[in-house]
């Protein structure tokens, strides 16, 4: 059995649940915010709800084979542990942030200072790496609010919209970590249990189609090579034959490629231009590395 934790609550859970079903492997029952368990559509692989920032060790010491939490905390913990995938979700950044009226303009001026924060240990090496000193005051809450009750001159916090530093009056000076959701394992259930690369993979199939588009379209066979070189696809174009009708003089290839999804609007009318039609475009839901 591989045992994979994941977070209950909070801006990681609803996207982990959602690219879990994408892959393949829906989650039950992970409505319940009580709940501790939970199975997927594979009866060997279980599902164990904890907090984010607990995953980290729980992979680490063997209560869960695989874990899906922030770098951010993976780091903070120091886990030893191994990162298979980044996936490229709940993108945040913990900033250094001081009150807007500060006269504090840099990491520099924290020197001697106090820096509250929930992250001690990031915290600690990124001022170490500049060779300021200062006193970190770790909190477990409310970090915004330490400056303005005296407790601190400076925070380290999550920002990832930077709207709860503008409601508290403060604002960043300098990035100290970038953070997305990475899935990791434990390093002894990574060399035993060969099904949690399959996790992987199906997890990163649904990444790698995320934005890109399936392009089918009719082809004049004259018009062949101008349409690919007009096609980007990701490993050239399949070309197959058509059966025309009796009364078609004309000959006609189906054309089938995948793209950029950000590329569709001007690759479509530069298709038409050279003689593509019958121009089909298809999301697709997984592509397998």
């Amino acid at each position: 059995m591989i045992r994979i934790a994941i977070p209950n609550k909070g801006r990681l859970h609803e996207p982990t649940m959602s690219i879990f079903k994408d892959a393949g492997l829906p989650i039950s029952g992970g409505a319940e915010s009580r709940i501790l368990f939970a199975k997927t559509t594979d009866p060997e692989i279980h599902i164990l709800f904890a907090r984010a920032a607990d995953i980290p060790e729980y992979v680490q010491d063997g209560a869960a084979d695989v874990g899906i939490t922030g770098m951010d905390l993976i780091t903070e913990r120091g886990a030893n542990v191994e990162s298979l995938l980044d996936l490229k979700f709940g993108k945040a950044s913990l900033v250094l942030a001081v009150p807007e009226d500060s006269v504090l303009q840099k990491a520099q001026d924290l020197e001697g200072k106090k820096v509250a924060t929930e992250f001690p240990e990031i915290t600690y090496q990124y001022f170490k790496n500049l060779g300021v000193t200062v006193e970190i005051i770790k909190v477990s809450g409310a970090c915004e609010m330490t400056p303005h009750v005296g407790i601190a001159d400076a925070i380290v916090d999550i920002s990832s919209s930077g709207t709860t530093l503008l409601i508290n009056h403060l604002k960043a000076i300098d990035t100290v970590f970038s953070s997305t959701v990475h899935l990791i394992a434990n390093k002894k259930s990574l060399k035993e249990k060969d099904k949690i690369l399959d996790i992987k993979t199906a997890l990163e199939s649904v990444l790698n189609a995320k934005n890109k588009r399936y392009l089918m379209m009719n082809v004049p066979e004259a018009a062949l090579q101008t349409v690919k070189e007009v096609l980007p696809g990701m490993s050239g174009p399949t070309v197959m034959k058509v059966e025309s009708s009796r009364s078609s003089k004309e000959s006609f290839l189906a054309v089938h490629s995948v793209v950029d999804a950000d590329l569709i609007f001007t690759l479509v009318n530069k298709l038409k231009k050279v003689g593509a039609r019958d121009i089909l475009v298809v999301p697709i839901e997984r592509i397998m590395p």
